[in-house]
């Protein structure tokens, strides 16, 4: 498309669940719901239309091993954008990607910084390794850093028990959790296990990564709280597989492992019915590829979503949570086009028919 060129998108546009309008224009880069009064290089393309998807639990510029090169981190958002997903929340991230702002073909991330782990509680080369007395420091500077969050890591297996712990005591966390509120930052959590929640609870916590071990005494507090969770089910399903490699040393991690992915379900579909806010995250970029958001989107509906909820994880409702706009009048052109309805089958979010960002088309 050239500089001046129009799109016009004929079809069903989802501007929401319950909005559907007919057709959009994308002018200049942005959103027009209604027909410009000069549109002479028009390009126009048939469909289903949705906000550019959301992966609210991603890390572009990290493989297993660390951070990686501007090469691999591109190769990185380039997969997640040409598979829908236009707006990343950075769930942690050793990597400096803020080059990634400036390119106008890459997806918009909002970062949490660096993790923030206990020393010698987390996957080598990903976090600041630090102390609970210097917890509140470091939470304060990566508030700064980032874009509106800060993750920390909740609980991780502790070797001499054998198990998963908690990380951090409740005193230290209540203090780090204001550091950032007071910075305007919210905080989420790496949580496995129910023992690390009541404290990241009683501190003030925002949201929780993963929360396989949610239980029936703490789901309404999470759903009275407003606290979110991002379940990262497609990561979830590799417990199996890492309690078999661990199980050897650690047998009581292992069992306690599968017990969490055996319920993972129930878990997300009965904080789904308490009311606590659901997101799509898929957790690429550790060991996990990119890219993954239609599958994500489509283990929320295993879980109990309907597609609506589930879409609206990935889109309207993510948008929203992270505060930035859907297709609105005025509002940045991200949005992707499917052949057909993805409200009646998700599995379409799997092969997108055109994905525009920033009002181009791209991939």
């Amino acid at each position: 498309m050239s500089d001046g060129a129009v799109l016009h998108v004929r079809g069903r546009v989802l501007v929401g669940p319950e909005d559907v309008r007919d057709e959009l224009w994308v002018v200049d880069g942005r959103v027009s719901l209604t027909r410009p009064p000069t549109a002479e290089d028009v390009r126009t393309v048939t469909g289903w239309v949705l906000p550019g998807l959301v992966d609210a639990h991603c890390h572009v510029g990290l493989d297993a091993h660390g951070a990686v090169d501007a090469e691999t981190s591109e190769k990185q958002a380039l997969t997640d954008r040409d598979a829908g997903t236009l707006l990343i929340r950075d769930a942690g991230s050793a990597a400096d990607t803020r080059w990634i702002d400036e390119r106008e073909d890459l997806p918009r991330i909002i970062r949490a910084g660096r993790h923030i782990a206990r020393t010698r509680r987390y996957i080598r080369n990903y976090a600041h390794e630090i102390e609970p007395g210097d917890l509140a420091a470091y939470v304060r500077a990566e508030a700064r850093r980032g874009d509106g969050w800060v993750k920390l890591v909740g609980d991780w297996i502790d070797r001499e028990r054998g198990d998963l712990a908690a990380c951090w005591p409740g005193d230290a966390l209540a203090e780090a959790i204001a550091a950032a509120h007071q910075e305007g930052a919210r905080v989420t959590a790496h949580c496995f296990s129910a023992e690390s929640l009541p404290d990241l609870l009683a501190a003030g916590i925002d949201c929780v990564e993963h929360a396989t071990g949610l239980t029936e005494e703490l789901i309404p507090v999470f759903a009275e709280r407003g606290v979110a969770i991002v379940p990262t089910l497609v990561n979830i399903a590799t417990f199996p597989g890492l309690a078999a490699g661990g199980e050897a040393k650690f047998p009581a991690w292992a069992a306690h492992m599968r017990r969490l992915h055996e319920r993972r379900y129930d878990t997300v579909g009965a904080a789904h019915d308490a009311g606590i806010p659901v997101f799509v995250g898929t957790d690429a970029g550790g060991s996990l590829a990119h890219g993954l958001v239609a599958d994500e989107v489509a283990e929320l509906v295993k879980a109990g979503l309907s597609p609506a909820e589930a879409l609206s994880a990935a889109s309207w409702g993510a948008r929203e949570w992270l505060g930035r706009p859907g297709l609105e009048e005025g509002a940045p052109a991200d949005f992707v086009v499917y052949a057909q309805d993805p409200r009646a089958d998700v599995r379409v979010l799997a092969a997108p028919r055109l994905v525009v960002l920033r009002g181009r088309p791209v991939g």
